[in-house]
């Protein structure tokens, strides 16, 4: 018999295999359909055979939509760029398959308007479910997806009403900032992050509580509100670094931040570690392997994207559609004692 005679890109059918297997094409479904356990019989390894040498290939997105889903979960993030967003996305990949399901992720650029056409574009193609890393705090297509009955849950970030899987960004916040100020630290600087996002409203909330209860009173112009890149960490640090007034120590709400306040404290002639300490936030794989390895608050995205996958599922089986996954503090070198001046 001549493999896909009439061409390698034309589709072999069901049909097909059936007639030169010599069984009925429901036979060739059941026996092809890699959802329940192989059959060793004699009829269905003919039936693979002739599968394999008329080339045939099983066309599970069809197959899917005919039964009402397409194993698929669409993602959504603010950008691919970010480590921790392709992080939290590999981790959600990885729960995903655990379960048989697929991913495709679309980025949104942190704007809702395109974050509302990829959900848009994503669910055109019969995803079975949506997670969402890009929300803000009045976005409003989690409320859509609640009034269309569409089923979604938001990662790192929260609405406060969507099932979310979070991490716990007030008690992380709270960590770094107790941390500094148990090295006999007072002056602080905090880089909070965009507050339209739950992440840095709660690491800055976090911050706070620790700074009220050692009764320091920071200088309202160390509390910057920042993107949460590389280049907005460098331009705080800049401002706060001008001055011979300055911060003995910073946290900053994610590691990109402590990156570029890194670099604004290499052009002062500053060291990190000795005339700064500096604590990140999310313990990204660089953070251990600077060359002043970076103190940092590590989230647990495996453990945040397989409770995420459970609220998608399963949004009804919790009685608190909101779950918060506790940080851990990574002391490293970049988080030195305070030193009193000479």
């Amino acid at each position: 018999m001549e493999a896909n005679a009439h061409g390698k890109n034309r589709v072999v059918t069901l049909r097909e295999v059936a007639e030169a297997a010599g069984v009925s094409t429901s036979t060739v479904s059941r026996v092809l359909d890699d959802r329940v356990p192989p059959s060793r019989s004699a009829t269905a390894e003919r039936v693979r055979a002739v599968a394999d040498q008329l080339g045939y290939r099983r066309n599970t997105f069809a197959s899917s939509l005919r039964r009402g889903h397409t194993a698929t979960i669409g993602v959504l993030v603010p950008r691919l760029s970010d480590t921790v967003m392709a992080l939290m996305f590999e981790a959600i990949g990885r729960a995903a398959h655990r379960l048989g399901y697929f991913t495709v992720v679309a980025t949104t650029g942190d704007d809702p308007a395109d974050e509302q056409q990829a959900a848009q574009t994503l669910l055109g193609r019969n995803v079975d479910g949506l997670i969402i890393a890009s929300s803000r705090r009045e976005d409003p297509l989690p409320r859509h997806l609640r009034e269309q009955g569409v089923p979604h849950a938001l990662v790192l970030r929260t609405d406060g009403v969507s099932p979310s899987s979070i991490g716990d960004d007030e008690a992380g916040g709270y960590l770094a900032t107790r941390h500094l100020i148990d090295l006999g630290h007072t002056d602080i600087a905090v880089l909070s992050g965009p507050l339209f996002t739950s992440t840095a409203t709660g690491r800055l909330a976090g911050a706070m509580k620790a700074v009220r209860e050692a009764g320091i009173t920071l200088d309202p112009d160390w509390i910057i509100e920042s993107g949460f890149g590389i280049e907005s960490g460098e331009e705080a640090g800049r401002r706060l670094f001008a001055s011979s007034t300055r911060p003995t120590a910073v946290f900053a709400a994610n590691d990109n931040l402590a990156l570029g306040v890194m670099a604004a404290a290499h052009q002062r002639s500053l060291s990190v570690g000795e005339d700064l300490a500096l604590v990140g936030y999310n313990d990204i794989p660089l953070a251990q392997r600077l060359p002043v390895p970076l103190t940092s608050v590590r989230t647990p995205f495996d453990q945040i994207a397989a409770t995420a996958l459970d609220l998608l599922f399963s949004p009804a089986a919790s009685s608190d559609p909101i779950r918060r996954a506790l940080p851990t503090l990574i002391p490293r070198r970049s988080s030195g004692p305070h030193k009193s001046p000479n």
